[in-house]
Formats: C-alpha cells, structure tokens, sequence
C-alpha cells in the first residue's frame, strides 16, 4: 500500500511539474503576441521611449531614449493613432494586404486541387515512372525554397511573366508539400473499400470524387492552412520575382520584414492586422486541423 502511495504522489508531482512547465512554455509562446496587439496602441514616442537604444536611430532630437527595454503590456495611454494611419490615412497598407489576399488565395485552392489529382496519380496507378517520379518529389520538398529561387526567376523570365503575381502563383500551385502528404495519405485508405466501388461499377473519377477526395476531407484541411499560413507569410519570392517598384504588387510581409524604426508603431498595427486572418481560420478550422492531423498518422476505425 506504502508503495502505490509513494507511486501515485510521484505521478502526481511529474503531472504537476509537466502542467507548469507547459503552462511556463504556453506563457512565453504568446506573449510576442499579446506584445505585438498591445504596442500596437502605443504612440510613437511611448515605443521609442520603452524599447529605448532599439530605436535609437529614428528619435529626433529632445526626444527621450530609454538605455534598456521595457517590455510593456498596458499602454500608458491608448491612442488610435497608429491604426488610424493604417487604415484611413495611408492606403499603401491595405493595397498590400489585399496583394497578400490576391497572391495567397488561388495558391491555396488550386495547390490543393492539384495535389488531389496527384496523390490520387501517385497511390492508384503503378507505373514504373511512379516512384522515380515521387522521389523527385520528396528532393524537391527537401530542398529550401532559396536553392530554387534562382530557377524559378530565370523560368518566369523566359515565360514573360516575370513582375506580375503569375510569377508567385504558378510556381505555388506546383509546390510538391501538398502532393506529399496526400499521397501518403490515400495509399492508407483500404484497397477492399476502392475494390468494392469498382464492383459496383464505379469508374475511376468516382471514385476520386466519391471515396477518395471525400475520405480525405480532414488531411485537405489541415494542408489548405498549412499551405495558407506558408505563403502568407513569403518574403524572398515577392522580393526577387516582383522587383518593378512601379507596379506595387508586394505582399504586407514583404512591409513587415523591411520595417524600419521609423515605421515601429505602424508596424505593430500592421502586423495586429495581418495576423486577424490566420487567427480566425485556426480558430474556425481546429477540428478540422486535429483531425487531418491524426489521418495523417494512420486511417480512423
């Protein structure tokens, strides 16, 4: 009995260290954050004097510098200001947003419908191009997207679409990450269950459109915002394949990683707003997000 007792508050003690550890880790995790949306309703002049020696570069003269930042939550006064200028007074910032908006959303749709069509390829048919074929797949998704930049550019520059957002979207609908998880998604879906459809007479677009793409709904979903959330925040495609300042077609990330001291506190509202988006869709698409997330390690009884 002695020993069950020594057992169970030995097991209760790990649980309560492991709880505290993760709730330590959860804390620091969200509070750049809880950072970011507060800040975002500091002044200009607040921000210069909380991160002090951070912004030293852009401060005027009289203005005071702190030596050493201070992190503040509360603002010492809530002002507008920042976010008035965002969505009122400057309209560079929305045009970036919806370029963002423009760039991210036909990547996301038709990556995914590509990919189906592909994974259904890879796990139906065995050819012998087949696994040669994947593997050149998995090496490409291995590779950093940096290694094939430089291809990509001189690709969109020989098809004539190089400054346009063609540039950012074809090579996005053809990225091999999503064709990956699905296909090894649909070879764990039961052969005895396509096996049965084909009894019944079923032809192989049913059956992509009837069992397979139906019964990978979840892992579909967890790819969207995967994909989603991997474009939206792209920095060095924008950067290298759209380089014609006349013809504004850069994305808010590009705005947010070339943010200067200048622009901090409009920076903080910028990046509140840009992270309203991907908020949302995990709030909204957590099951769905769980759930592609647990098909992936194997199909559901």
């Amino acid at each position: 009995m002695k020993m069950k007792k020594i057992h169970g508050l030995a097991r209760t003690a790990l649980l309560g260290i492991a709880t505290v550890f993760l709730g330590a880790m959860s804390v620091l995790f969200i509070t750049p954050i809880v950072l970011t949306i507060t800040n975002s309703f500091m002044s200009q002049s607040e921000i210069a004097s909380n991160y002090g020696k951070i912004f030293e570069s852009v401060t005027s003269a009289g203005t005071y510098v702190a030596d050493r930042v201070n992190l503040k939550i509360i603002p010492d006064l809530v002002s507008f200001s920042q976010y008035e200028t965002v969505l009122l007074k400057s309209p560079d910032y929305l045009l970036k947003f919806w370029n963002s908006v423009i760039l991210v959303v036909p990547i996301v749709i038709f990556q995914t419908l590509v990919a189906l069509l592909a994974a259904y390829g890879f796990a139906r048919f065995d050819t012998k191009w087949r696994s040669g074929i994947f593997f050149a797949y998995i090496i490409l998704m291995l590779m950093p997207y940096q290694v094939t930049l430089v291809p990509n550019y001189l690709v969109a520059d020989w098809l004539g679409i190089l400054d346009t957002r063609w540039a950012i979207i074809l090579p996005g609908i053809f990225s091999p990450f999503a064709v990956f998880i699905l296909t090894k998604f649909m070879r764990r879906i039961p052969s005895s269950v396509i096996e049965a459809a084909k009894l019944d007479g079923a032809g192989e677009w049913q059956i992509f459109t009837k069992i397979c793409a139906p019964m990978s709904g979840g892992i579909v979903a967890s790819v969207a915002i995967l994909v989603y959330i991997d474009y939206w925040n792209m920095v060095e495609q924008p950067l290298v394949l759209l380089t014609n300042e006349a013809v504004d077609l850069h994305p808010l990330s590009v705005f947010l990683s070339k943010i200067n001291a200048g622009d901090a506190g409009i920076a903080f509202s910028v990046a509140s707003i840009y992270m309203i988006i991907p908020l949302l869709i995990f709030l909204y698409c957590e099951d769905s997000l769980v759930e592609g997330v647990s098909y992936s390690g194997g199909l559901k009884g």
